[in-house]
């Protein structure tokens, strides 16, 4: 699992649980909802986030970069 990846499923699930105990204990949990879409709306324009940042602490790698195809060649006659 890559960060990126980790940090939608981490917004996923805090999404669907805030909406679940909005629904079943508290509206007050739909402000959690809003709250974690904001943070991922400035996330996208700023391309920071305080949950990449836990999750670049807690080890977990970031996404392999792309390799071009000339960069694969010189790689190869090595």
């Amino acid at each position: 699992m890559t960060v990126e990846r980790g940090l939608r499923l981490m917004a996923g699930i805090f999404i669907l649980l805030s909406l679940a105990l909005g629904h079943w204990v508290s509206p007050h949990w739909y402000l959690f909802t809003a709250f974690v879409g904001l943070n991922l709306f400035q996330s996208g324009l700023t391309n920071w986030c305080p949950a990449m940042f836990l999750l670049r602490k807690l080890g977990v790698p970031e996404a392999c970069q792309t390799v071009t195809k000339a960069e694969s060649v010189s790689v190869s006659r090595k």
